[in-house]
């Protein structure tokens, strides 16, 4: 063991970061282990964060780093590859208390992680809480992940102004796309669904697309550039952006050790990817470990995802609390 932590954080975005700025104003000692691969790094600019709106998402993880070490909070840049239950003898706060508390505390068991990194390095943390967020499974259509985060988009709140009354393409890819095409409408009266691989609409959403004036064009997507999107008969329908739901999954494979698997995760009948379940306050089943922001609610924007990390932080400081005190 090179170090001891009162929480080790896995993952430094929104979540991570402020969950690790309230666990270290809450006095706790506190790393933030960062792999460096945001999920919306392709994107320009984080919108809907109140205070920050517009801001590049790089500027604004580089703000909350210093923010979070101005407390005493440290942030590592690597790669966690493994979290494996084990046993401290103190908790990670004695050097922040006073020398009778120290006193008191030695030689006590304490649970505790053992968080194993891509370096070699190994840390224990008697709480550990994953932050790692999704990865993004995209279409194997050429032009989708060049354009991903810029011209190909998925949440209108996160890009709908920027291409308000543009033309803008849905890509059907199941029976959310019909969806899709009645929510961003909000935003553009120019609205193609291009059915690509997704089911005919019902005729209640073709009467909702003929009042809405959304077009429908059956066809394949074989590609997508900066004249629009292509389909199989080489037919060009000229669109300046393309919507799509792309399938996730949880970053989750350095819980193995501990037996935590992603679950899969559902809204409105429809399956869109995995997750890590919690309970209340981000707490998972395996006692000691949390979780927070998308890596558990996949809908969860920036802001939102921040906010989890707080409300988390503050549940993990108050279940250290309870430990110290019996």
């Amino acid at each position: 063991m090179q170090s001891e932590y009162d929480v080790v954080v896995i993952g430094g975005g929104a979540a991570g970061l402020s969950a690790a700025l309230t666990l270290s104003r809450a006095r706790r000692r506190v790393l933030v282990v960062d792999a460096g691969s945001p999920r919306n790094a392709p994107a320009g600019h984080v919108h809907n964060y109140l205070g920050r709106e517009n801001t590049p998402p790089g500027e604004l993880l580089a703000i909350g780093r210093e923010e979070v070490a101005l407390y005493g909070g440290e942030v590592r840049p690597g790669t966690v590859t493994a979290v494996r239950p084990g046993t401290a003898t103190r908790p990670g706060t004695a050097d922040r208390l006073d020398g009778d508390q120290r006193g008191a505390d030695a030689g006590r068991e304490w649970p505790r992680f053992v968080v194993e990194l891509a370096d070699g390095t190994t840390v224990g943390a008697r709480r550990v809480l994953v932050t790692t967020g999704l990865v993004d499974e995209l279409p194997d259509i050429p032009g989708v992940a060049e354009h991903w985060g810029s011209r190909v988009l998925h949440c209108p709140y996160c890009h709908g102004w920027e291409v308000r009354d543009r033309p803008v393409a849905i890509l059907g890819l199941s029976a959310m796309s019909a969806h899709q095409a009645l929510l961003w409408r909000q935003w553009t009266p120019n609205v193609t669904l291009l059915l690509h691989t997704a089911p005919t609409p019902t005729d209640e959403e073709l009467a909702k697309f003929a009042r809405r004036g959304i077009r429908i064009v059956e066809g394949e997507v074989t590609s997508f550039g900066a004249d629009g999107a292509r389909l199989a008969d080489g037919t060009l329908v000229p669109v300046e952006a393309l919507v799509l739901m792309s399938r996730v999954e949880a970053r989750a494979d350095a819980l193995a050790p501990l037996g935590l698997k992603p679950a899969d995760f559902e809204a409105n009948g429809h399956r869109f990817g995995t997750h890590l379940p919690s309970g209340m306050g981000g707490a998972t089943t395996v006692p000691g470990l949390y979780v927070a922001g998308n890596v558990t609610d996949p809908m969860a924007t920036v802001i939102a995802a921040a906010a989890a990390g707080v409300s988390t932080g503050g549940m993990l400081n108050m279940d250290l609390v309870m430990e110290d005190s019996a």
